[in-house]
């Protein structure tokens, strides 16, 4: 039986990148989402010993992820500010590729967040259709409709901007 502390240590080496991935994604900012994945983290600490099935980790912390994401809003109050008084530069290079990976992000980024989480959680965290299910607190055949929706939602997009690229640029 290894002690907690191995326990834990086992489990930050083998899935920080995966919760700090979905984080950056769930978040949209990095520096909140550092915070979020360590409190996620100390909370994983504090109830490991809750932790029966370690083959359920990934599930188990993505979910304490969620919570400590939704705990920052009941914390925090935020400043609006008028969207029309906002600008903001786009920092990455205008090459073809990098074009493209930030034409598909815009697009991920623009879903509603039923359709945008289902998506992320499958592409980047290589989760299946039930443990989204689990996840979400969805029915599968609820998940796998939300991701076709995803997909049919970006091919549209994407097939619009080519289509306004190339009659803009005649």
């Amino acid at each position: 039986m290894m002690t907690k502390q191995r326990r834990y240590e086992a489990l930050v080496k083998a899935l920080h990148a995966d919760v700090f991935r979905y984080a950056v994604w769930l978040i949209r900012d990095r520096a909140i989402a550092e915070d979020v994945v360590q409190e996620t983290f100390l909370r994983a600490w504090k109830s490991l010993d809750s932790l029966q099935d370690e083959s359920a980790a990934k599930s188990w912390l993505i979910t304490i992820l969620r919570r400590e994401n939704a705990r920052r809003f009941e914390r925090k109050q935020f400043d609006l500010v008028d969207i029309d008084d906002v600008s903001v530069a786009d920092p990455v290079a205008t090459s073809d590729g990098n074009a493209q990976n930030r034409d598909l992000r815009r697009a991920i980024a623009s879903l509603s967040d039923e359709y945008r989480e289902p998506l992320v959680m499958q592409v980047i965290m290589g989760f299946s259709g039930d443990e989204i299910a689990q996840q979400l607190d969805l029915n599968k055949n609820t998940v796998m409709t939300r991701l076709f929706r995803a997909r049919s939602q970006i091919k549209e997009i994407m097939t619009k901007d080519t289509r306004f690229g190339a009659q803009s640029n005649g």
